[in-house]
């Protein structure tokens, strides 16, 4: 019972890693060949709604899911993992709701930061490049570190040479097909994780025993303080995060078109959402079976390893069914954040004007100090959750521009606005803790989302309505500096004109569209202009 053998462990692990190398090899050799700079950065408009459904759930579940979703089970229970799974599912669907609004208004981008661009200027699409680049860089730390732990916990193994196994597998792959490789892939892992979920659900249902008299004793069933506090703050954390997550956006634009990208994101939101909801029970399944605290009340065993507490109990077979499934989860996920990074990175800081070998050995080079870090990953990792928080100061202000009415919105007032919410935190910390110090803590989230008070709460009302004050404030500084401007130059005040249509070219004037394409280089969030800061 429990754990498989020393060379079982390690048969799987890397037969299961050598499998997902020659199929990512086997299928780049043959298409890499005669791919283009744009075949390896992008694949817009060439994927049917299945393809689609099986990127996003591979794209969406990293191993890690089996150390956070279990964890939180154990402290907000049945509520905790229904709320838990619901917001990091359900989010997805905003690419489907928007997806189809900014490729109309950005055909030929294919990430978020192209439309930020166009819209609202350099400055603006820089800064939120940065912190693109930035949670993708994490989340792959944040993966590396995850496999390497699971490995750990399900076998006793060193994970060290199964993340740099990890990393040359898919670097080699990623490499040399780019993103059309790593979403041929994603297809096979996707497919690989819900038939292994299944199995390994079927597998905990038959061999685990539950006592039922432990079930009301544990609380687990009852609503918590925390469980209604999540109830707003991962929605708020997840869905804003989700808008920095380039692979997704790429998955997004890669739609054939707007019914597939709906049926695709909704079949994955189901899956996932089960998968998630599965996951999560086994914390709450551990703790009924009474193996979660363990059996010194005193020191109790922590939540996040309920999962595989519950996998000591039952045969090795479904400790390798999962051990595969991991891997896989791993892989898929991995790969997509490497292609995300390198594409990101390409369009949004070189515009896509370098060679695609420097390309290539960008995803190499950007490999070592995400292993180096991973090493380091539990005190890395608590810069994760600074994320969370920029984002949700960032996205709201964002957004904005995609109304038509909101014309008059500019670069400046996203920029101030994202690093304003963050200000908001630290000065909601300092007033709610009584001291500067706490209050930039909370801006780290040193105690996590799990401490028992209002703060980290506080932390998520106050980014996004900071992030808005703060915008609203710098609109009102622009607007008034340009008034100024043009009293004192004489000069007409036309801060809040309405940018001019395209014009169609006339038979009688003939020069229409010429003028028109002028006047579109100079607005914000006209089809053919630039955007402008100020």
């Amino acid at each position: 019972m429990g754990q498989p053998s020393f060379q079982a462990s390690n048969a799987v692990i890397y037969l299961t890693y050598g499998l997902f190398l020659v199929l990512g090899t086997g299928i780049a050799w043959k298409i890499g060949r005669n791919q283009t700079k744009g075949d390896f950065l992008a694949g817009n408009r060439t994927q049917t709604a299945l393809p689609l459904a099986l990127n996003f759930i591979a794209s969406a579940l990293g191993s890690g899911i089996l150390f956070s979703y279990p964890q939180l089970a154990t402290l907000a229970g049945v509520q905790g993992v229904v709320v838990y799974a619901l917001s990091s599912a359900l989010p997805l669907l905003i690419f489907a709701a928007l997806g189809p609004i900014i490729r109309r208004k950005c055909p030929q981008g294919f990430v978020l930061t192209e439309w930020v661009r166009q819209r609202y200027g350099i400055a603006a699409a820089l800064y939120l490049s940065f912190v693109t680049l930035v949670t993708l860089f994490l989340y792959m730390v944040a993966e590396l570190s995850a496999i390497g732990q699971v490995v750990n916990a399900l076998t006793g193994l060193d994970g060290l040479p199964v993340v740099i196994v990890e990393c040359i597998v898919t670097t080699i792959y990623t490499s040399l097909g780019g993103f059309r490789i790593s979403f041929i892939t994603d297809n096979v892992q996707g497919a690989m994780v819900v038939g292994l979920i299944v199995i390994a659900t079927i597998a905990i249902g038959v061999e685990t025993k539950i006592d039922p008299s432990l079930i009301d004793p544990s609380g687990l069933t009852q609503p918590s303080l925390l469980g209604w506090q999540l109830l707003y703050i991962l929605p708020v954390a997840i869905l804003t995060n989700d808008f920095f997550l380039s692979n997704f956006w790429l998955r997004t634009f890669a739609s054939k078109t707007d019914r597939d990208l709906w049926i695709g994101v909704s079949v994955a939101v189901v899956v996932i959402l089960c998968v998630l909801t599965l996951v999560g029970c086994t914390g709450l399944i551990a703790a009924w079976a009474g193996l979660w605290p363990g059996p010194d009340p005193e020191n109790p065993v922590d939540g996040s390893v309920a999962f595989f507490i519950l996998l000591e109990q039952l045969p090795a077979w479904v400790v390798g069914v999962v051990l595969v499934m991991s891997v896989s989860l791993s892989t898929a996920a991995f790969d997509s954040l490497q292609s995300a990074m390198v594409s990101t990175a390409s369009n949004d800081l070189f515009r896509n004007r370098l060679n695609i070998w420097w390309i290539r050995g960008g995803v190499i080079l950007i490999i070592v100090p995400v292993v180096v870090l991973a090493l380091k990953a539990p005190s890395i990792l608590q810069i994760y959750l600074i994320s969370d928080l920029v984002s949700a100061a960032t996205i709201p202000v964002l957004c904005l521009g995609l109304s038509e009415r909101a014309y008059w919105w500019r670069g400046f007032e996203v920029v101030v606005g994202g690093l304003g919410g963050v200000l908001a935190v630290f000065i909601f910390g300092t007033i709610y803790y009584g001291d500067a110090q706490s209050g930039a803590e909370l801006i780290l989230l040193e105690q996590g989302l799990y401490q028992g008070d209002w703060g980290a709460f506080g932390a998520f009302v106050a980014a996004p309505v900071g992030g808005l004050l703060f915008g609203f404030g710098a609109l009102a500084l622009r607007l008034g500096a340009q008034f100024v401007t043009a009293k004192v130059t004489g000069t007409r005040f036309d801060a809040l004109d309405r940018p001019v249509p395209a014009i169609e070219r006339d038979d009688v004037t003939g020069d229409a569209d010429d003028e028109a394409e002028s006047v579109s280089a100079e607005q914000p969030g006209l089809s053919k202009g630039t955007g402008k800061f100020f």
